[in-house]
């Protein structure tokens, strides 16, 4: 039988008819689309308020129902940028960015012996890890305090480096496993044979093939820093207060101040915006990384 007479394969099929399989995206439904906007609208509608309500004046934001065509006036942010957040926004980049860059310090190398050269009863270890997480952080909250009392760290951001790192390295060592899992083991066995250590392997090898996932696992431990509230609040006092200290400085029994926490909220968000924008790209790609086989 020739060629032209050969009847089509359910492959050639699909492809003669444009399905996915040649490559393109599959298309969703007009309805799939609708409510996918309507999720994002759903989850976006607050933080849009928020920030509408930032550059209302006290008295408008206090209406009920709240009016959205108040006037609009940057009162809010004067007297914002008037109460020095800067000490505060810096504490927090120093407690997230330290204690990030020391928790891929220690989950890097402790994934990839997890994943790529697996120890004896490795799901033994992963879920010690993960047990860590189980205890919620006010039924901890003492003992700490009386530790760091005791050694003189109390209002210090050193002290919130060690905790956050602590608080955010088992679900670190949990995304880069799942992570590490997907380097191809051909490229560290070749490596290997050309005599690379264990430094190069992961510093030369697995970390540009891992990057979408260094970048999601980074963000999420940045995030986690940043909104931390507990330890800052109760192990800092005027020198290492945080930006959610701050924040929490405007909420009052008397008068009003909806207007100036969401003033400060969205000036506060803006760093992790930022830093989320500049990072999406590898951070969607870093959170499906394995999804798939």
């Amino acid at each position: 039988m020739s060629a032209e007479a050969a009847p089509l394969t359910p492959v050639r099929r699909l492809r003669r008819r444009g399905r996915p399989d040649d490559g393109q995206a599959p298309r969703l439904s007009p309805l799939w689309t609708f409510v996918a906007w309507l999720a994002t609208l759903a989850f976006f509608a607050p933080v849009a308020w928020m920030v509408l309500t930032s550059f209302h004046r006290e008295s408008d934001a206090a209406t009920n129902p709240p009016s959205p065509f108040a006037p609009l006036t940057l009162d809010q942010y004067k007297l914002l940028l008037g109460r020095d957040i800067t000490p505060y926004l810096l504490n927090s980049v120093m407690a997230g960015v330290f204690s990030t860059l020391l928790v891929l310090a220690l989950a890097v190398p402790a994934a990839y012996a997890l994943s790529v050269k697996p120890v004896r009863k490795w799901t033994d270890v992963m879920f010690f890890f993960l047990s860590t997480k189980f205890l919620p952080l006010v039924a901890a909250l003492l003992p700490i305090y009386m530790i760091v009392k005791n050694t003189g760290m109390l209002d210090n951001i050193w002290t919130l480096v060690v905790l956050y790192t602590a608080m955010n390295l088992p679900i670190a060592v949990w995304m880069m496993r799942s992570f590490l899992a997907e380097v191809p083991k051909e490229i560290l066995e070749a490596a290997e044979v050309d005599g690379a250590g264990l430094p190069t392997v992961l510093l030369r090898i697995v970390a540009p093939v891992a990057m979408p996932g260094l970048a999601a696992t980074s963000l999420i431990c940045f995030i986690f820093s940043w909104n931390e509230f507990m330890f800052a609040v109760n192990l800092t006092a005027t020198q290492a207060s945080t930006a959610p200290v701050f924040l929490v400085g405007f909420i009052t029994n008397e008068g009003l101040f909806l207007a100036r926490l969401c003033a400060a909220a969205t000036l506060v968000s803006l760093p992790v915006l930022v830093a989320g924008f500049a990072a999406q790209d590898k951070l969607v790609r870093g959170l499906s990384l394995g999804a798939v086989k």
